[in-house]
């Protein structure tokens, strides 16, 4: 399938990204894809090739492009536990400068590239992501009640108190948010809902079974094959229910 090298230009400079299309040509409805913390590597290409096999034009931005292009730091091939916390420590100051009005001002970026490109096609797109990915891709939906149709979260947090909340009332799309067993309690799972529902958010909203944090990424431990096949089951007929064409 086409991959496009690409810079998107933001209020702070330049974002680097890429863009996998179906290979036939045409336009294709829009996704918006973000990658978790360890950012653009194989295994998000090869996931972006998956979703644009099956019809759909998916842009995926650097998150950190503000440090240096990607990779902001090297990675193994494999992550595993033994290297993990050291990776997470160079990290996670980069996480933290991700601040909400950043993720909004880059939203705006990433679905005004998107929507402006030929080979997609006019009307809603859709967001998804993975880790803090998946509350990049939250904000992102509520920021664009218009635009979005359609978000998905995996092993992502989503904050729904506290002064950096997310406003449930504001998301107009239809959602999906797949926890992992290490990630959220039944208890939560169940308040969760209940704040989905008193906001009248379409959703679905569940733990996938004997998951730990990070289960969608074949690169890591936490890799859980079956559980990335329920999040390619719950993903792709959302998108076919909410994209026109995909």
């Amino acid at each position: 399938m086409p991959v496009k090298t690409l810079r998107i230009p933001s209020e702070d400079g330049l974002a680097d990204a890429f863009a996998v299309l179906p290979d036939h040509g045409g336009r294709h409805p829009g996704v918006l894809m973000y990658t978790d913390g360890f950012g653009i590597r194989p295994v998000l290409r090869e996931m972006a090739g998956e979703l644009a096999g099956h019809g759909y034009y998916v842009l995926v931005p650097h998150l950190f492009y503000r440090h240096g292009p990607a990779p902001v730091i090297t990675l193994p091939e494999h992550i595993g536990e033994e290297a993990r916390p050291a990776i997470m420590a160079r990290l996670m100051p980069l996480i933290q400068e991700h601040t909400t009005e950043r993720v909004l001002r880059d939203a705006d970026a990433y679905l005004d590239f998107l929507t402006a490109q030929p080979e997609v096609s006019a009307g809603p797109v859709a967001v998804t992501g993975y880790c803090i990915g998946g509350l990049l891709a939250m904000r992102t939906a509520a920021a664009h009640p218009g635009l979005v149709a359609a978000v998905a979260s995996f092993h992502g947090p989503v904050i729904v108190d506290g002064p950096d909340s997310l406003h449930l009332s504001q998301l107009t799309a239809r959602v999906h948010l797949g926890h992992a067993e290490t990630d959220m309690t039944p208890e939560t799972l169940g308040e969760l809902n209940h704040a989905l529902d008193a906001a009248g958010v379409d959703h679905t909203s569940e733990i996938y079974p004997g998951t730990v944090h990070g289960f969608t990424m074949s690169d890591t431990d936490a890799f859980n094959p079956s559980a990335l096949q329920r999040h390619w089951d719950r993903l792709l007929p959302l998108l076919d229910r909410t994209l026109a064409g995909g």
